[in-house]
Formats: structure tokens, sequence, C-alpha cells
């Protein structure tokens, strides 16, 4: 009797003693530990990686900017090219003259008929085109000095730079007798519609009437003014 009761008790503190050692181990243990499910924890190289990685994708936006300053910069150039030929520049055609783009000079000239010879020169610096073949050339103020053209002469356009000239001649008087008035200058411009036309005083003080005007030509010899 008293031997089972000792049998029976030592099963009991082998089995206590089996729960505390199952109990210790499972605390040991702690959490599940990742190596044992095959993730492998990261180290500082995957992180320095990763890092890069997230630093890859300003990198990719710098290149794409790149490109499109590149193509800005070839945008501009052809705008460049465009501004080019906004100016009609084509086949050696530029910028038409305006009466301030010029210096006149207004000679008499006896030979072969006498007349007055104006004389056009670019200023320094200046090159342009005559587009418009004739001159509008006037005296005084009133719709009775102005000179009409006759078409002589005339090449469309002249361009004027440098030393190069062009001539346009004025008879100041083309009726008969006494009638007219005397003038000391001659209003010049290159078109009609000029709002600052020149002023270029006369070697002397003619009596005009009914002048007329030829057409601009590079030969003197061309702008003889003659009523037709």
């Amino acid at each position: 009797m008293m031997r089972s009761r000792l049998a029976a008790r030592s099963t009991r503190l082998v089995l206590a003693a089996a729960a505390v050692a199952a109990l210790a181990a499972t605390t040991a243990c702690g959490p599940e530990d990742p190596a044992e499910n095959g993730a492998t924890a990261p180290t500082a190289a995957s992180s320095s990686a990763a890092e890069d990685g997230k630093g890859e994708a300003p990198a990719g936006d710098s290149a794409t900017s790149g490109s499109t300053s590149a193509s800005g910069s070839k945008s501009s150039g052809g705008s460049g090219d465009q501004g080019e030929s906004g100016t009609g520049d084509k086949s050696g055609y530029g910028q038409s003259c305006g009466t301030n783009d010029l210096d006149f000079t207004v000679t008499w000239e006896a030979q072969p008929i006498s007349h007055y010879l104006i004389t056009a020169k670019a200023k320094s610096g200046i090159t342009c085109y005559l587009d418009v073949n004739t001159p509008s050339v006037s005296f005084g103020s009133g719709a009775d000095g102005v000179a009409s053209p006759v078409g002589q002469g005339g090449e469309d356009p002249i361009k004027l730079s440098g030393s190069s000239v062009a001539y346009a001649g004025i008879n100041v008087k083309t009726t008969e007798g006494e009638g007219g008035k005397q003038f000391e200058h001659v209003i010049i411009a290159t078109t009609e519609e000029d709002p600052d036309p020149a002023q270029v005083e006369l070697p002397d003080a003619p009596t005009v009437d009914k002048p007329i005007v030829t057409n601009w030509s590079t030969k003197r010899d061309e702008t003889i003014p003659r009523v037709i």
C-alpha cells in the first residue's frame, strides 16, 4: 500500500518536472525566428541599395529635364531661323528704306536738259531697299506744288548700302510764261505716307509750276525728266 502511494507521487513529480521544462523551453524560444521560415534579415548593404534605388527616380527626372532643355535649345534655334525669315530677307531682299534711313542732296544739272538731280544714299550702318519706285516730291504745302511722276527710268527694288546711290530727276517748271512760285527747299520722302519727310535746300530759288519727277534709278542718264 505504501509502495503504491510512493509510485504515484513519483509519477506526478516526473510529469510536473516535464511540464516545467516544456514551459521553460517555450519561453526561451520566444517569437518565431524569421530565419526558420526561409526569410533573410536585411543587411547594411541591402539597405544602402534600397536607398540608392530610391535615388534613381530623381536621376531619371534629371535625364528627362536634360532632354527637355536640349529640345528647348533646338526650338530656340528654330525661332532664330524664323525670326530671320520674319524680316522678309529672301534672295537679298530686306527692309524698305524709310526717309530717315537716307541722306539726300539736290544739285542743278544744266545738260542735256536743265533739271534738278536728287541723290539718295543710305546713312552709315544702314542697308535698305527702295521698293517704292517713285519718290514723293513736293514744294510747299499746297497740292499744286506736288511733283507728278512721269514714269521714266526705274529699278525695283534698289539696294542702298555703303557708297551705293540712287538718283531721281525733277523738272520744277513744265509750263510756259511767268506763272509759278519760288521755293528754296524741296520736300522729299520715299513714300507719300511717310510721316517724317526730308526738307532739302535747293542750290537756288527756282520758280515752280506743275513740277514732275522721274523714278529712282542707279543710272543718272535715266533720270532726265521730260514732259510726255
